[in-house]
């Protein structure tokens, strides 16, 4: 029992859904939100408030101005993508305190959530409470 309770604690350490994030936007939690995709990926449609940092330009020098306080939430396309795994890597490597968002922005838009861009979905919206 107690390897399972272990196995499970350790996995929400690490990975957030679109609900638990939407939630933590809209309460004003210390989260910033990395799209760790190439640029016009972003570009074409990106979660609201997001940052683009590819998961290959992620360095000390691209991170420098990035305060260790927040929890930074990385993502990518989906399932079938593996850039918010590898930019959740070199963040965690640079030292900070990082989650993989499951899904994507994919699951993000199937469970009914806006998204921004030049391909911009509607949906629900993120009311800040800042």
């Amino acid at each position: 029992m107690k390897t399972a309770i272990d196995h499970y604690q350790n996995k929400l350490s690490f990975e957030m859904d679109p609900s638990d994030l939407f939630a933590a936007i809209e309460a004003g939690e210390p989260v910033i939100v990395i799209d760790a995709r190439k640029a016009f990926g972003f570009e074409r449609e990106h979660i609201p408030g997001a940052i683009n940092l590819p998961h290959r330009e992620m360095n000390e020098q691209t991170t420098a101005g990035f305060d260790k306080k927040f929890i930074y939430v990385t993502y990518c396309h989906g399932i079938g993508c593996n850039a918010s795994t590898r930019g959740a890597l070199n963040m965690a490597k640079l030292g900070f305190n990082v989650r993989e968002l499951m899904g994507g922005i994919e699951w993000w838009k199937f469970d009914g959530y806006a998204t921004e861009g030049n391909e911009q979905t509607a949906g629900l919206q993120i009311q800040c409470a800042c």
